[in-house]
């Protein structure tokens, strides 16, 4: 009698968890639609744009979208990884304003994420380790065989995703999320940004207490590296903010013992009145939960005077709040002083608390168009600008 009730107790503990997920996951927005569910007419109808901005789809049959990067030849490559691959959308030969189709670029991999080019090579950040192929850009195929060059990265967690870029040093930057909402690390990487030789030799930790800096760029205006970051869950609907810092070599941000403008952590701040004393501020506050990630800074000169120089953040949006927030792409304005002045750029994927699209990363095309990322409809989309 008594294992019966043993395991009836169990099954209502797995009943729990299953109900848990399907809200969560099921009833919540963090589902992929998957390929094929893009509704074009809906997308046009919501999308609201500033003056002069055209909204397109470029592609609509590209699950687990994420980051993406145009080749010299002018096609996109996209990060799913989800699905351990990445993929090639081939460029807009014929004008219609639409990628001509897609290919698979490569397979097997373990969630890659991120992606740069340099000089002959494709860099690819997965969970646990960075590699490189070489790759030609005007056929846009792989000329030889992918290497591993960092290996034995700590993965998984709750923030398994590596971003990675080349900065102007010829050097790779890759940021590491935590592996918690809120923990102190065993591994000294996670929630850090580290920087690589080429070659993967001579790792070195740039800053820490990044809890998850899932994108981040250099400014054209200063030279320096702005980095978006997610703040903690579980402390109410409208704390703490998600943050924008400015990284600098050496520096500590906060996490997880402060948030925002260092404000000590409820759980976290106690006993570490130093370490907050010490950390770098945030310098721009996004609401809380709104999860920003992929951001560029636009440098086209087909883009207004405005718009050279500001940033666009993409907010994936929250999954954690009574009310769903963010779902959009934002703009940064730095005005002469510094300050930072946050606009609605790409609206309308939120509406009466039903998402429709998360964006989730964005870059600018050769043709100076601004493409997002959105890895919950499975799409691509075109913003342009009319002259």
């Amino acid at each position: 009698m008594k294992w019966i009730l043993y395991c009836l107790g169990g099954l209502a503990a797995i009943v729990v968890i299953l109900i848990f997920v399907a809200q969560m996951y099921v009833g919540g927005v963090n589902v992929p639609l998957g390929e094929g569910k893009v509704d074009a007419d809906l997308l046009a109808r919501r999308i609201v744009l500033p003056a002069g901005f055209d909204f397109a789809v470029y592609y609509a049959d590209i699950a687990n979208a994420r980051i993406i990067r145009f080749t010299d030849g002018g096609e996109l490559l996209v990060a799913n990884p989800n699905l351990g691959r990445i993929m090639v959308l081939q460029r807009d030969d014929d004008g219609d304003g639409q990628a001509d189709g897609k290919r698979l670029l490569i397979d097997g991999l373990n969630g890659p994420n991120g992606l740069d080019f340099y000089k002959e090579w494709l860099y690819i950040a997965e969970t646990d380790a960075i590699g490189r192929v070489p790759f030609d850009h005007q056929s846009g195929t792989l000329t030889g065989e992918y290497e591993r060059i960092v290996t034995d990265l700590p993965g998984g967690g709750n923030h398994w995703k590596k971003t990675l870029l080349f900065g102007p040093d010829g050097l790779i930057y890759v940021t590491f999320g935590s592996s918690c909402n809120v923990c102190d690390e065993q591994d000294k990487r996670r929630a850090a940004m580290l920087r690589y030789r080429p070659d993967g030799s001579g790792e070195e930790i740039l800053a820490t207490g990044l809890r998850n800096s899932a994108g981040f760029d250099w400014s054209p205006l200063d030279g320096q590296i702005y980095a978006t970051d997610n703040g903690r869950d579980m402390l109410g609907d409208d704390y703490p903010p998600c943050e924008l810092n400015k990284i600098e070599p050496g520096k500590f941000y906060g996490w997880p013992y402060a948030n925002g403008n260092n404000d000590p952590d409820p759980d976290m701040g106690e006993g570490k009145e130093r370490d907050i004393a010490a950390a770098t501020p945030i310098i721009h506050g996004f609401r809380a939960h709104t999860a920003p990630l992929g951001i560029i800074f636009l440098r086209s000169r087909q883009l207004p005077e405005e718009y050279r120089g500001a940033a666009l953040v993409a907010l994936h949006g929250s999954w954690n709040r009574s009310e769903k927030d963010g779902y959009e792409v934002v703009s940064l304005h730095w005005d002469e002083a510094g300050q930072i002045e946050e606009r609605p750029f790409m609206t309308g994927f939120l509406l009466d608390d039903e998402a429709i699209g998360r964006p989730a990363e964005l870059t600018e095309g050769p043709d100076g168009s601004i493409y997002v990322a959105d890895d919950y409809a499975g799409a691509i989309y075109r913003v342009s600008h009319r002259d």
